[in-house]
């Protein structure tokens, strides 16, 4: 129970090939090996380019941190508990 025997795949592909036709299949299988070339061409043109250097990204000096002398003081006295 919940799988389908051959019988029930025959009957659907037989309804398939009735509602789109033998011509209207073949062209869809088509077009998706046609994708499938494209994909995998593509992909192996991306491996044989050579990456090429991008210009440098100008350095900006960033001014000296300034740093101030003192002590912290607090504003509040803890109280205990």
């Amino acid at each position: 129970m919940g799988s389908f025997s051959l019988m029930h795949w025959v009957i659907v592909l037989i309804i398939i090939v009735l509602l789109f036709g033998g011509g209207r299949i073949s062209s869809i299988m088509g077009d998706v090996a046609k994708g499938i070339k494209s994909f995998k061409k593509g992909m192996a043109d991306d491996e044989d380019e050579p990456v090429q250097p991008k210009r440098p990204v100008a350095q900006i000096e960033a001014p000296p941190a300034r740093t101030i002398d003192g002590t912290a003081t607090s504003t509040e006295e803890r109280k205990p508990g």
